[in-house]
């Protein structure tokens, strides 16, 4: 028997009917990381589970949750940029994809965690200080709590759980054994970085970007 994913504690939620849409601080990965994300969204989609490719908007890449909260005043918003400069300047973040991970309670979220690296961790503890100002920042992105991770799919039930997770090791055997890897060794290789962070705005719906780096290595080379 294979063993289970890792198991955490529940991220921010999706808000549901009555709830205030979370305002977000997010990180964007460089495009390979981001495609092999999203190869596993299509591969969820095409056996019927529940994936995130059935989120169609524009704003719906794969990312992870840097700080949300339930406000963000503008005296905040508008030191995001320069804290986050002033902190990492333009390096790299580097981040690597690790192993799946169950999120949450009744409504389970299936995720790959972010190996928090250095500069994954530099770049959260500068996010967390340049919110410290905004309304109710949820507990489970508090340093110390926060989980990085890119969601796969949203509100599974524990059978789904099984399945997805059996057909997602499956194909990550199968392209080890492509390359002469094993799976461990082929998700290993998957070497990214963090290239933006933005801000996400569920009320408006508006998305903007508040850091960049340059010179930014993808997964590979």
């Amino acid at each position: 028997m294979t063993a289970p994913p890792w198991r955490g504690c529940s991220p921010a939620s999706t808000p549901g009917a009555g709830e205030v849409p979370l305002q977000s601080v997010e990180a964007l990965v460089d495009p390979v990381t981001d495609a092999a994300v999203r190869r596993e969204w299509q591969l969820l989609a095409e056996a019927g589970l529940p994936s995130q490719a059935s989120h169609q908007g524009d704003t719906n890449v794969p990312h992870v949750t840097l700080s949300a909260a339930v406000a963000v005043p503008a005296p905040v918003d508008d030191e995001l940029g320069p804290a986050l400069a002033r902190a990492l300047g333009d390096s790299p973040v580097t981040a690597r994809l690790g192993p799946l991970v169950v999120l949450g309670g009744a409504r389970l979220v299936l995720a790959r965690l972010l190996v928090p690296s250095a500069g994954l961790l530099h770049l959260h503890a500068a996010v967390a200080d340049a919110m410290a100002g905004a309304t109710e920042v949820t507990a489970q992105v508090a340093v110390g709590r926060w989980v990085p991770h890119l969601t796969l799919a949203r509100g599974l039930g524990a059978g789904q759980v099984e399945r997805a997770v059996a057909l997602l090791r499956e194909a990550a055997h199968a392209d080890g054994a492509h390359d002469g890897r094993d799976a461990r060794d082929a998700r290993d290789a998957r070497e990214g970085a963090v290239v933006e962070v933005r801000r996400w705005d569920p009320g408006a719906r508006r998305v903007w970007p508040v850091w960049a780096a340059d010179g930014i290595p993808t997964m590979g080379s």
